[in-house]
């Protein structure tokens, strides 16, 4: 097999999808985070908090390949509300940096109608490159 999903020791199981896929040559695609926890719940329903879970939960998955964040090549973000995120960038920002540093890979924000799960107010995925 060329690839091997990733799956964070304790999370309830990803159905229908993979949490990560990691290829022969160290690309790990991380699919789409959102703000719940390895039990599938929302515990915040505020942005900042959500968007702490998904990062957390993007580290979950890299790590769980082997990785650290320097390693995150690109990240896309998917935001329900353009004018909280724009409100919020100093707490953006505070988040983003304890929970990923100050590594700042390529990355793409698109404001959606909503997402899948109506709780979440965004979704981020990542691609990374896990060496050796």
């Amino acid at each position: 097999m060329s690839h091997k999903v990733i799956q964070p020791e304790g999370w309830a199981a990803a159905k229908g999808y993979a949490n990560g896929i990691l290829t022969k040559d160290g690309t790990l695609y991380v699919g789409g985070q959102i703000g719940w926890t390895a039990e599938q719940r929302f515990e915040s329903h505020d942005f900042i908090g959500q968007m702490e879970q998904c990062l957390r939960n993007i580290m979950a998955v890299v790590t769980a390949a082997g990785g650290v964040a320097e390693d995150i090549t690109r990240l896309t973000w998917y935001v329900t509300d353009k004018a909280e995120y724009m409100a919020r960038q100093s707490e953006v920002g505070a988040v983003y940096r304890d929970v990923l540093g100050r590594h700042f890979p390529a990355m793409t924000m698109v404001v959606v109608a909503g997402l899948v799960e109506d709780e979440a107010l965004l979704e981020i995925e990542a691609t990374a490159v896990i060496s050796g």
